[in-house]
């Protein structure tokens, strides 16, 4: 039987709505919802776009060990060094 992937942008692409702004501890949360639900892929942030946002990459990553942990990085060294680093 086939598998389908979940994978889940609500930590990068929810903060997109107007008004919308998470701390690292308020997406440690939802990540770890996330991982109850069963998802498969999280995509955590955008490491270099910010200290807060690096926080919270880096802290997803050490506590959520199940799912998958992906970070969104433009297509330089620097942005995927910072990716990584988190």
């Amino acid at each position: 039987m086939d598998k389908v992937i979940i994978f889940d942008t609500t930590l990068r692409d929810g903060e997109q709505a107007a008004g919308a702004s998470l701390n690292a501890q308020e997406k440690l949360e939802i990540a770890k919802q996330l991982d109850r639900l069963g998802v498969d892929v999280i995509e955590t942030g955008f490491p270099i776009s910010s200290p807060g946002d690096f926080e919270a990459v880096q802290l997803i990553s050490r506590e959520v060990r199940r799912p998958i942990i992906c970070a969104l990085s433009h297509a330089n060294a620097v942005a995927v060094d910072r990716a990584w680093q988190a």
